[in-house]
């Protein structure tokens, strides 16, 4: 039967997704469902469009200068960046497309900040949701919209099995988790025992996020497990670092490929529908 799948946020590391959905290609595994958070997000909407070429194209293409291009700074409250040299880019690619003109059910996943909820968009324009679903606080503009105020969907459900469910009952789910690697990301973080005060201030403040990032993943996890979960080695890429494609692909290739029987089994498999 086929499989769900859940993708995790995680910035530039949801390059990795790419290459996982190319796995699962490769190998003949029949994915009925995707929904992602924030870069998951892309890369699910990217997968169910038929649109997985040309975000393959983009991230492996991605050097330094076209990422700067992407920036568009602003001086308004609210943001560092405005968002619309990506809005563009995404309208460029899937225009006025919705959900219901996807080749499987899809969803995206955003927070409101006014209700503390997660927001699983399965409906209407993709493009505003896919938006919504990758505005990190600070650096995007929240998206408003129906009264909401949207934020990226990793702040409350980084691994989004729920709305994968939502969209396909009775698959089973495999999560994918970009934020679990973290003794991978400590050892590129430079935080060893060392004496008070030899680490810097933003090293500190990095590894704690990274550590924050990861537990927030594993709780979410905890709290609605995946039929199958699979955490991806990408701890030692900078999760800023969207110049690492190749690597990055590689990895979710080789995950797939190593987690294959276990896939195939559980695709063998009928899951009944969790109420």
């Amino acid at each position: 039967m086929p499989i769900a799948l859940a993708l995790g946020g995680g910035a530039a590391l949801g390059w990795a997704h790419i290459g996982v959905l190319r796995g699962l290609e490769e190998a003949g595994v029949d994915v009925g469902g995707v929904a992602g958070t924030s870069i998951g997000a892309l890369a699910a909407v990217s997968f169910a469009a038929r649109r997985l070429d040309t975000l393959e194209h983009i991230a492996r293409t991605a050097g330094w200068l076209r990422i700067l291009s992407f920036l568009d700074l602003h001086m308004k409250p609210g943001a560092l960046l405005g968002g619309r040299t990506i809005q563009r880019e995404l309208q460029l690619h899937f225009g006025e497309m919705r959900f219901q003109d996807l080749w499987m059910p899809a969803a995206t996943v955003a927070a409101d900040l006014t209700t503390g909820e997660a927001v699983i968009a399965d409906r209407g324009f993709v493009v505003p949701s896919i938006m919504a679903s990758m505005a990190i606080p600070g650096l995007f503009r929240p998206v408003r919209t129906d009264g909401r105020v949207l934020v990226d969907g990793g702040v409350v459900a980084p691994v989004p099995v729920s709305a994968a469910r939502t969209i396909a009952p009775g698959m089973p789910v495999v999560s994918v988790n970009l934020q679990g690697d973290y003794l991978g990301r400590k050892r590129v973080s430079v935080i060893r025992e060392k004496p008070a005060g030899a680490h810097s201030t933003m090293a500190v403040v990095r590894a704690s996020t990274m550590l924050l990032m990861s537990e927030l993943a594993r709780a979410s996890l905890a709290i609605d497990p995946p039929d199958l979960a699979l955490t991806l080695p990408v701890g030692h890429v900078d999760i800023h670092d969207f110049t690492k494609a190749d690597s990055l692909i590689e990895i979710g290739r080789q995950s797939v490929i190593e987690a294959l029987p276990a896939i195939l089994d559980l695709a063998a498999r009928r899951v009944k529908p969790r109420v």
